[in-house]
């Protein structure tokens, strides 16, 4: 009589080759942005600690103090206009950001991912801990932390578009909205462990909060170029399908071999790019919609430490649960799309609905902590689902639109050109939100509501077209093919 098999045996083996490296590259991409999403947050939970209430520090008797307000505080942070001066660091990296990001698809087409992402993540890594050691090298200058920034801001754009066009290049259309939607939770699970990690040095030695995250990206840079399989036909496995090529020829049907069509692709250009049905709308929608995600992003910390009185690790603590809302926004957006088809239309209704949310957080949001906790992780779903949704499932529709002709090497370019057009938006936000919130807290929010407002709107005329293919007056497709 045979042995049956062990069910761990089975549930291995029920799994085909393509399967588990697909599997495998989800999850190592996954590694890669949290990551680089997990060194870029350490500046918004050290910012509380480098401008302090010093009225509240117990100084230290062997110390001679020249001024008792500031006397705790990191020089220059020390003076008046610190919240300034947080805004230039903020802006040194997302302007370089944003700038970068239109260049980095162009080459994250022509060079391979594998390196161009192994390179990224280890000069990000350097940057992160160069502003690290300027706590033990007892540096004080604006401009060397500014510099860092924005050489950091240079080298996080080597992240998206290659990790995009990865995953594009490894998964077809089926259910792109459901697995990118997990997948994008990298994410917030980045903000959170970044979170975590610098709120567990930053009352200590704030230091360690950006070297330890620094350390952490270059490792996966160097987990990148052992390990990462740019295409399915670097392995011998199955490359998707990502657009129906069968067609009738004499009454029976034939079918285009994809690869042939593949071999014969040339990076496309800039403007081809951005002539794509529905590039434009989405690329303006997500400008006003990461300018609120990233306020959030920078500022959130603060504000809770401002208005709720929780000091540092406390508040990057709490400011973790706008993240966990993102996961899920992120999640419900894509399963809502796939379901409908209705990828404009999903992040319309998020973003229409995000805003007398930000209303109400502002004003009712710190009367206790339930209520602060629910509407953190409400506001960071709609503020945030939207956001996860164009920058993933919404970047690789457009990036292998059918009018494309199978040239998926056009995904890190759309990628890139939606992404920055949307980094824009999140260097607008912080530089605001630094200018405005001397003013009050009231007025950043009304500025936030009125982004969210803008992104809704960019998007009317492909909510309208998508209500007219659910109304039978033309067919609907996912991937913006009646646009």
């Amino acid at each position: 009589m045979k042995a049956s098999q062990a069910p761990g045996i089975r549930l291995i083996t029920s799994f085909s080759r393509d399967s588990w490296y697909r599997s495998f590259i989800l999850f190592l991409t996954f590694l890669f942005y949290t990551a680089y999403h997990l060194s870029r947050k350490p500046i918004s939970i050290v910012k509380s600690e480098l401008h302090r209430n010093c009225s509240t520090v117990i100084r230290p008797p062997d110390l001679n103090i020249t001024n008792n307000a500031t006397w705790c505080d990191w020089a220059p942070f020390d003076q008046d206009n610190y919240q300034t001066l947080f805004g230039v660091l903020d802006n040194s990296f997302l302007v370089a950001y944003a700038i970068g990001m239109f260049f980095s698809g162009i080459f994250g087409e022509r060079l391979p991912l594998r390196y161009y992402l192994s390179f990224g993540m280890l000069m990000s890594g350097l940057f992160t801990c160069l502003f690290g050691l300027g706590f033990y090298w007892n540096i004080h200058s604006l401009w060397y932390y500014a510099v860092i920034q924005v050489m950091n801001g240079l080298m996080q754009t080597t992240g998206w578009p290659a990790v995009v066009a990865c995953v594009g290049n490894w998964f077809g259309k089926g259910k792109r909205g459901f697995i990118m939607g997990v997948w994008n939770s990298h994410t917030s699970v980045g903000n959170i462990f970044g979170s975590l990690i610098a709120g567990a040095f930053v009352s200590s030695a704030w230091g360690m909060s950006f070297i330890v995250p620094g350390i952490i990206i270059a490792c996966t840079g160097i987990l990148c170029f052992f390990f990462l399989v740019e295409k399915p036909e670097d392995v011998n496995c199955t490359p998707p399908q990502h657009h129906n090529s069968s067609h009738a020829v004499n009454g029976s049907i034939t079918t285009e071999p994809q690869e042939i069509v593949e071999e014969q692709a040339e990076a496309i250009s800039f403007c081809r790019a951005l002539s794509i049905p529905g590039v434009v709308e989405f690329s303006l929608c997500l400008l006003f919609a990461k300018l609120v995600s990233y306020t959030f992003l920078y500022w959130l910390p603060l504000y809770i430490s401002n208005v709720a009185h929780f000091d540092a690790k406390e508040a990057g603590d709490m400011s973790t649960l706008f993240d966990v809302g993102g996961i899920v926004g992120g999640i419900m957006a894509g399963v809502v799309s796939d379901y409908t088809g209705g990828r404009a239309t999903t992040c319309g209704i998020m973003l229409l609905l995000a805003a007398p949310m930000l209303f109400l957080y502002n004003y009712i949001g710190q009367r206790s902590l339930g209520t602060t906790i629910g509407m953190l992780l409400v506001c960071g779903g709609l503020v945030n689902g939207p956001y996860a949704l164009i920058t993933t499932a919404v970047s690789a529709d457009l990036g292998t639109h059918e009018s494309l002709r199978g040239n998926s090497r056009a995904l890190s370019t759309v990628t890139a050109i939606i992404d920055g057009t949307g980094s824009i938006g999140a260097a607008l936000g912080p530089l605001l939100a630094g200018v405005i919130s001397p003013t009050g807290w009231n007025n950043v929010f009304y500025m936030l509501i009125s982004a969210d407002i803008l992104a809704c709107l960019f998007l009317s005329r492909l909510v309208f077209k998508e209500a007219q293919g659910w109304c039978g007056h033309q067919p609907r497709a996912r991937g913006f093919k009646e646009f």
